[in-house]
């Protein structure tokens, strides 16, 4: 059975009041616990504080996020002379081919990170729950609202979530201007966004929008299909990840259309151009060839101080609308979460180190939320005093995304094979833009492509 994580959604009010690697062993042979479902996780001791400790951890992300956590790492182990840590970083696409072949050989780094696609790697996952039970995880500081973005449905602790996230529209506000199109507004609609991108394109000469392919099947087509109807009426895969959450097809089509005519129009990269991209310090956004791009958005501090660095101002648009008073569509969820692994020789010394990273506010003031707005209420306290232009423009965003009106619960979760489905459908957008079928049969064959993962 696949576990699903059931965001609970943020209100306004609550966003605002809360203001090297040898093989890991199994810890002995009658311990070894399962994250599946129906495992039974046996209680792991504390290693003497005495004991040299070898922790291996990774991550994914831009050489920022490199940086600031090898120094946090360093801190860490300053702190703790008899911890060491031996890390790794790899970007998105690596290091989940370097987690499946570890996964393969039963040596899953100690200590790693997930987003939402962690059901195909819950038999690696050590739940957090006897930490927090018997005290080496504190999460009094952590809202209890922000420790169910990471648990299963079941109550289960997967991970602690390195932050608050949502997605959204980094633009180039000069650019804009420089082509008379007007600044997005909250509610700004697909329309809006199809005609800003080509209007910027003619007078500008670079692309109106920039490469897709990093975030927006799930912040574009998945959305699109959830802004319609009703809030809550429709959503892309059901809440259970049982089958689909809309039955008609041609509910795509539009978006799929709009997608082509950008790239066929010069005003979005095709295929070949958006592999350039190879992270988010390198999009087209960033080095002035594009005025927008998706982005998760903490990310956005990253750009937009690389951006200001050379005179250029960026904003956060909000994600474009069907209809300029229909459902928005967005939601706030974990950005990534940290896990311990089943694999790890020092579980409770993992554990401790994930409880440190997200809580101490000495630490996050080298991460200075760059993996989302910190869940702990004292370090979010501590680093709003002292935020930079680009981060307070994330948790302004962050806030009024939180005021949107959205369903109670909303699955933030993939099934396993969508991958694949992604894959097929930018295939298919490529396929329209050079003729070979219309928006309709890209429509159709992503419907059916999607639903044969429940069959």
């Amino acid at each position: 059975m696949v576990k699903k994580l059931l965001a609970s959604f943020l209100t306004a009010s609550l966003l605002l009041g809360v203001c090297g690697c040898g093989a890991a062993s199994a810890e002995d042979s009658g311990n070894t616990s399962q994250g599946g479902t129906d495992s039974v996780q046996t209680t792991v001791s504390n290693a003497d504080p005495s004991e040299p400790v070898t922790l291996r951890m990774a991550w994914w992300g831009s050489q920022t996020r490199h940086d600031i956590t090898v120094a946090a790492i360093e801190l860490y182990e300053q702190q703790n002379p008899n911890v060491t840590i031996e890390y790794e970083f790899y970007d998105f696409e690596s290091y989940f081919t370097k987690l499946k072949t570890l996964v393969a050989s039963d040596q899953v780094w100690d200590i790693f990170q997930l987003g939402g696609n962690f059901p195909e790697y819950i038999d690696k996952i050590y739940y957090m729950n006897e930490f927090i039970d018997n005290g080496t995880i504190d999460v009094s500081d952590i809202p209890e609202a922000y420790l169910k973005i990471t648990q299963d449905t079941e109550g289960n602790q997967i991970g602690l979530s390195n932050g608050l996230n949502t997605y959204g529209i980094a633009y180039d506000v000069d650019m804009f201007k420089e082509a008379g199109v007007p600044l997005p507004t909250d509610n700004w609609t697909w329309d809006d966004y199809k005609d800003a991108a080509l209007k910027i394109s003619k007078a500008t000469g670079h692309f109106g929008s920039s490469g897709l392919a990093s975030s927006e099947f799930i912040a574009g087509c998945s959305t699109y299909i959830g802004q319609q109807g009703n809030v809550g009426q429709y959503s892309f895969f059901n809440l259970d990840l049982t089958g689909m959450g809309f039955s008609d097809a041609q509910m795509l089509t539009p978006y799929i259309q709009m997608r082509a005519d950008l790239i066929n129009a010069g005003a979005s990269p095709d295929a070949g151009a958006e592999m350039e991209i190879t992270n988010i310090e390198n999009d087209f956004l960033v080095t002035g060839e594009a005025a927008m791009t998706w982005v998760a958005v903490n990310q956005f501090p990253t750009i937009y101080d690389i951006c200001a660095g050379e005179g250029r101002t960026l904003a956060l648009a909000t994600i474009p609308r069907v209809k300029a008073d229909g459902p928005a569509g967005s939601v706030i969820q974990s950005s990534q979460m940290l896990c311990v692994s089943q694999d790890s020789q020092y579980k409770a010394e993992a554990a401790k180190f994930i409880a440190w990273f997200q809580t101490s506010v000495e630490c996050n003031q080298i991460l200075k939320g760059e993996r989302g707005i910190p869940v702990a209420d004292s370090v979010r306290a501590a680093l709003e005093s002292n935020l930079t232009e680009g981060q307070q423009i994330m948790y302004d965003y962050v806030t009024l995304v939180g005021t949107f009106a959205t369903p109670d619960k909303v699955n933030v979760l993939s099934p396993n094979g969508q991958d694949e489905v992604v894959d097929n459908y930018r295939n298919y957008i490529q396929q329209v833009v050079s003729g070979e079928i219309t928006a309709a049969e890209a429509a159709e064959k992503t419907y059916e492509d999607a639903e044969a993962l429940f069959k």
